[in-house]
């Protein structure tokens, strides 16, 4: 049994046990989090209808807050003399999913 789920304006497919990390939550490390369902699918069907899936909720624990990579931003006007070099490191949640509606 799969669900794919919806925070911090993306999409992401999680089962019983998956670790994942997300954009940053307003949760502290063993805090309890629920997530929207989009869709659940079973071994034999599959649910997309949102009548259906309204009250449903993904539970996953917080497990810590971290940075990610690094990521360099460069910016270039070749030929005028200018050049930016800037770093950024995405703030995230990693989570882990424990339960999922049947």
């Amino acid at each position: 049994m799969y669900a794919i789920v919806s925070t911090g304006g993306k999409q992401y497919k999680v089962a019983q046990g998956d670790v994942l990390d997300v954009e940053k939550l307003n949760a502290q490390p063993g805090d309890k989090v629920s997530l929207d369902v989009l869709m659940l699918a079973d071994d034999d069907k599959m649910i997309v209808d949102p009548a259906e899936l309204e009250g449903k909720k993904v539970t996953a624990q917080v497990v810590d807050q971290h940075k990610g990579e690094k990521v360099l931003v460069f910016k270039l006007h070749k030929r005028k003399r200018y050049h930016r070099t800037r770093g950024h490191r995405q703030q995230l949640t990693r989570l882990e999913i424990t339960e999922i509606p049947a």
